[in-house]
């Protein structure tokens, strides 16, 4: 029920390969971060080709890649990265013009959710609940690693969580940004059940072991 995903924030290839690297022995799923420099004010590696080789199941790796598009019309970027084999396509509202277009035709190409930065009110999603594979919702501003955990944008989570149960929605609620083994806790309580970890995992000596700890921090 309960998903822990490494996520990758990185302006080089070179960097992005290490922690796909580090991150396959424990993981087959992988979230990649994808920034244009127009929704925040840094920038990604924005090239999908390179993970093709990660991404297909005849060169024997076969992972599980879902990008996040901070992007201006995060709907551009969905065929270059469905070519390179990415499954799942989570797309900032704040910069996308079309919402029921956007989810249309990320299903045509895997599975499809809508981003909501930190500050961005739920009533700002237009698209029913029940169509969607995921809500990601941001316990930080988005846009860079490393950031501090804010516990007050958990109250979207649970309201989320309370409108699936009423609705019935199949949908999986994301929490991505700050996430440690102390956060994951709060954010598994509002009713988050997939969680994207970064700095956590990333910087320390031992990745594998922060996985492990996350994990067991959500199946208490």
């Amino acid at each position: 029920m309960y998903e822990i995903i490494p996520g990758i924030l990185e302006k080089e290839w070179v960097e992005i390969e290490k922690k796909i690297n580090l991150a396959k022995q424990f993981s087959k799923n992988i979230h990649v971060d994808v920034i244009d420099g127009k929704f925040a004010p840094n920038t990604t590696f924005l090239d999908p080709k390179p993970f093709a080789k990660y991404s297909n199941p005849s060169t024997g790796s076969g992972l599980f890649f879902e990008v996040h598009l901070m992007v201006e019309e995060p709907i551009n970027y969905l065929k270059p990265f469905a070519d390179a084999g990415f499954k799942r396509f989570l797309g900032h509202i704040e910069k996308m013009s079309d919402q029921i277009e956007f989810v249309a035709q990320g299903q045509l190409l895997g599975e499809v959710g809508l981003a909501i930065d930190g500050q961005t009110n739920l009533s700002a999603v237009k698209v029913p609940y029940e169509d969607l594979d995921t809500i990601l919702i941001m316990a930080i501003k988005a846009g860079e690693s490393g950031q501090m955990f804010s516990p007050e944008y958990l109250k979207k989570v649970e309201i989320l969580r309370k409108a699936q149960d009423d609705t019935r929605a199949d949908m999986r609620i994301e929490i991505d940004g700050g996430i440690n083994d102390k956060t994951i806790i709060q954010a598994k309580n509002a009713g988050a059940t997939r969680f994207i970890a970064n700095s956590f995992i990333f910087n320390s000596q031992n990745p594998q072991a922060q996985y492990q700890l996350l994990q067991n921090q959500v199946l208490k």
